[in-house]
């Protein structure tokens, strides 16, 4: 999470966004940047507003405008499934090597879920007290239009790094599994069509 205090905007790191690469290059023109722990650096919309948004506010007597991303739900599931693959990955019961991804899929809409399928839902850490949680939010596949925000709005250029991204992995999924994580995940599913709308 980055907050710059002068331009008054708060930007949310909604995992999986590209979050680790926008706050690498913005770090240095940020007033405040949590970047760790995950907990913390991954504070959802409901959060900010109940705790974080009102100090601000209470200290600079003003509304902060706040930014977040959004990716296409089935793809950001995927992005999870990949990133968890890794060999590397500090606990083995969050690991998804040797499931598929239409296991995956499958586990992450059982209750409960097993370990290596919690990731949680964009909708969720999208959401505020009454519907939506951010002022702006932006597609992921079109990070361009996230950056030429920032541009303007910080008066400066933004080069994106690549880092933090998912290794390849297979992706195969049954059209019935995708029937299922349509109508299960239906409010993500919904968000990310009203942006699609909208850039329409």
């Amino acid at each position: 999470m980055l907050v710059f205090w002068e331009h008054r905007l708060a930007l949310l790191a909604t995992p999986k966004t590209g979050s680790t690469a926008i706050e690498a290059a913005l770090e240095p023109l940020a007033s405040m940047a949590i970047q760790r722990p995950p907990e913390l650096k991954h504070t959802p919309a409901y959060r900010f507003r109940r705790f974080i948004g009102p100090y601000l506010k209470a200290s600079s007597g003003q509304e902060f405008t706040v930014l977040a991303m959004m990716r296409e739900p089935l793809d950001w599931l995927g992005s999870w499934y990949r990133y968890r693959q890794r060999e590397e990955i500090a606990n083995p019961r969050n690991s998804t090597a040797g499931i598929s991804f239409d296991r995956f899929l499958n586990d992450y809409m059982e209750s409960p879920r097993p370990p290596h399928a919690e990731v949680g839902s964009q909708a969720k850490f999208l959401s505020g007290k009454d519907g939506l949680g951010v002022d702006r939010l932006f597609r992921y596949d079109d990070i361009d239009a996230l950056v030429h925000f920032l541009e303007e709005r910080l008066d400066c250029e933004i080069v994106l790094p690549r880092l933090n991204v998912s290794p390849e992995g297979e992706l195969d999924v049954t059209p019935e599994t995708e029937a299922r994580l349509r109508n299960f995940a239906a409010d993500d599913f919904a968000l990310y069509e009203s942006l699609a709308h909208e850039r329409a």
